[in-house]
């Protein structure tokens, strides 16, 4: 079962608070992004890296803040979904999940004689990518899996929910790089799907957090490939993928690919069905208004 709505009047209507939150909590998270390259203008004399870090951690500061507030204005509750009682182990876990399950694309691809590896790469940007890892997860998570899956949640139910949020969060990557109407549809099943159902299962955002994280930084930070279509600048191994764009990724990276999608697609059933078990699952419906709202 999900947390309690306190919503009254206006905010009743979960199209509404959707729409409000959505705009504001996006306008937050972009504006924190394109912040270091402003700064940098400025401030030629800082190093860049330390401009990215400390700018991660504002949007951090500012997303979780942010969301905490609209939440207390318009749901008239606290963000439990956010709650510091869970939130270590759930994001360390979720991190650890997010590892393998990027390693095991990895071993999959080495099998298939599409991944070859060539010692360690000493110009990898660790923090860098650990800081940006972290802000794209609790930006994308918070807009995606705390309001777009929580509110269809609302009002659609569980399997609706995980569908539709799941289809906006590929089509959220469809500007990236290199990004194809396959990368976005692998976005969609693979991390919309995955990500939406860790946070049915806790109903935190903490889990699909780290499980977020975990998976970006591997990929970037340790394998050194493309991140959702954009550079990582080299990771911790140097590692070379040569291939068809089915396995591969393309441009895009192995997000992108057959192996990853099935991997994530697996792991999402489970847990799904975990959630299930659980009595996590909101059967199907339609309803406009919160429930017991005057």
């Amino acid at each position: 079962m999900t947390e309690e709505i306190g919503a009254r009047g206006v905010w009743a209507w979960w199209p509404l608070r959707l729409v409000v939150f959505f705009l504001i909590l996006s306008a937050l998270d972009i504006g924190c992004q394109i912040s270091p390259s402003l700064i940098a203008k400025h401030l030629t004399s800082v190093p860049k890296t330390a401009i990215v870090v400390i700018a991660c951690l504002v949007l951090v500061a500012v997303m979780t803040a942010g969301y905490r507030l609209l939440v207390r204005w318009m749901e008239q509750r606290s963000a439990v979904e956010l709650s510091s009682l869970r939130a270590v182990p759930l994001a360390l876990g979720g991190a650890g999940i997010g590892v393998l399950l990027f390693c095991m694309v990895y071993l999959t691809l080495w099998i298939l004689g599409v991944a070859s590896f060539h010692g360690l790469d000493t110009s990898s940007r660790l923090a860098v990518i650990a800081a940006t890892s972290a802000a794209a997860a609790i930006g994308e998570e918070i807009v995606f899996r705390g309001v777009v899956y929580r509110l269809f949640e609302e009002g659609f139910g569980t399997g609706i929910a995980v569908l539709l949020s799941g289809a906006l969060f590929g089509l959220l990557h469809a500007g990236n790089p290199g990004a194809t109407l396959a990368s976005s549809t692998a976005i969609a099943l693979e991390a919309g799907v995955l990500l939406a159902s860790a946070y049915a299962l806790t109903r935190s955002l903490w889990l699909p957090i780290g499980l977020h994280f975990g998976w970006n930084f591997t990929e970037g930070g340790i394998f050194g490939t493309s991140v959702s279509g954009g550079s990582s600048g080299g990771g911790l191994f140097n590692v070379r993928l040569v291939g068809p764009d089915a396995l591969t990724g393309g441009q895009f990276g192995p997000e992108a690919s057959l192996p990853a999608v099935g991997i994530c697609l697996m792991a999402a059933i489970v847990i799904l069905i975990l959630a299930e078990q659980r009595g996590k699952w909101m059967p199907m419906r339609f309803r406009l208004r919160a429930a017991g709202s005057a």
